[in-house]
């Protein structure tokens, strides 16, 4: 990633990791540097505050968080930081990922967490808007994420459809 900027994708399991791959494999299509972490909000509280704590040291630049159910990772790194945090709403088998999305979007007024759509477009949106974010100050993502949205453009129009 251009100027040492990283992002860090944190999990809160492992299970997550089929989902959260649509962010990595973003990320790495953008040549960004990143970390991928199992951390729990729930099993392992006390490492994830530390992380947090220590990620801007660490030269992390933005957070995504993927978690389901009570979803309370993003929420919990975003207590602990000022680094932006990008929430990912896990699909659940129980409530369609609903739960995880409400979760995710009822933060308290001051611990903001950006929240993307349930499940794996959410993971792809979250690492488009994390190098959004870095774009702002880095040229090479401004312009790959224009190059990016061009071609999407392309493959809209290309399509024709018989009626």
């Amino acid at each position: 990633m251009s100027n040492n900027q990283k992002i860090a994708i944190i999990m809160g399991s492992q299970s997550d990791l089929e989902t959260m791959n649509e962010a990595v494999n973003l990320l790495k299509e953008f040549k960004a540097d990143y970390e991928v972490r199992v951390l729990s909000a729930h099993r392992s509280p006390d490492e994830v505050a530390k992380f947090a704590k220590e990620a801007r040291k660490d030269g992390v630049k933005v957070i995504i968080a993927g978690a389901g159910g009570a979803a309370a990772l993003a929420g919990s790194i975003a207590a602990h930081t000022t680094l932006p945090v990008i929430g990912v709403p896990m699909e659940t088998s129980s409530l369609n990922g609903l739960d995880s999305l409400l979760s995710t979007v009822q933060m308290p007024g001051g611990v903001p967490v950006a929240s993307m759509a349930i499940g794996k477009a959410g993971a792809k949106n979250a690492a488009i808007f994390a190098l959004e974010i870095l774009g702002v100050a880095d040229s090479d993502f401004e312009k790959k994420l224009n190059n990016y949205k061009k071609e999407l453009a392309k493959k809209v129009t290309e399509i024709k459809l018989k009626v």
